[in-house]
């Protein structure tokens, strides 16, 4: 049930893992990734499946998704994220995710998380997605909103005021640019479009939106315009290809 990967309780401890991003890296990817299991598994059977994972990184979620069984492959334009930790993960290709270098329907799941708001034609990247996913699988995409209160990433609180500011001043306070540079490596992609998007979608079907980190009964944000933007945090949209 929904409710039991989307209590008060994972919300507490997400959020607390969270605070730890830039300082505990470790910590908080290998908590997030395997959380994310659990909520996929909401949807579809892992094990077995043949999952992509679009922006896979240092291998992660190569770890949590092959414990639950999945049989992984994942995806990322940048050699600094793929060798992270060291050398890349095994099944890592170079890539970027608006171009999959995979077969049109040939994969169970198709899975990012926190990419698309560094893309700087997300809707290419989703419509990627869900090509590769074959009819019945499952499109699974989270990212972070440019209205909540982490859009800005390590510029944030100061995006409010424009991300082309935000950068400039975190670069005087530093000395250097912020690893994600607006403009460049860093893009202010809505919730809004993320849903008109998902509804005009003529290859697939939009199952849930949710709020990644709330509870269950805090879903209903993601309905209320403008409030959504801000209080989301981080938008899953859940799809299945038709």
């Amino acid at each position: 049930m929904v409710g039991k990967t989307n209590s008060l309780q994972r919300s507490i401890h997400l959020f607390r893992a969270f605070l730890k991003e830039q300082s505990e890296p470790d910590y908080f990817y290998q908590v997030l990734a395997g959380d994310s299991v659990r909520q996929i598994s909401e949807y579809v059977a892992l094990n077995g499946r043949t999952i992509l994972d679009v922006g896979g990184g240092p291998g992660y979620f190569a770890d949590a998704f092959r414990a639950a069984g999945a049989v992984y492959f994942g995806i990322d334009p940048d050699v600094g994220e793929l060798s992270a930790r060291g050398d890349p993960a095994k099944d890592m290709i170079r890539a970027s995710g608006t171009e999959l270098p995979i077969r049109s329907t040939s994969v169970d799941v198709c899975y990012s998380s926190n990419v698309l708001e560094h893309v700087a034609d997300p809707v290419r990247m989703l419509d990627e997605m869900v090509r590769v996913t074959r009819p019945g699988g499952t499109v699974f995409v989270s990212f972070t909103p440019w209205f909540s209160p982490w859009g800005g990433h390590e510029t944030a609180p100061w995006h409010f005021l424009g991300g082309r500011y935000a950068r400039r001043r975190y670069a005087r306070k530093n000395g250097h640019e912020p690893k994600n540079k607006f403009g460049e490596s860093l893009f202010a992609l809505t919730v809004g479009k993320a849903l008109r998007w998902s509804r005009r979608s003529d290859d697939a079907i939009l199952v849930r939106a949710l709020p990644r980190y709330h509870p269950w009964w805090a879903t209903w944000i993601v309905r209320v315009p403008f409030l959504r933007e801000l209080a989301s945090w981080n938008l899953v949209l859940v799809l299945r290809r038709r």
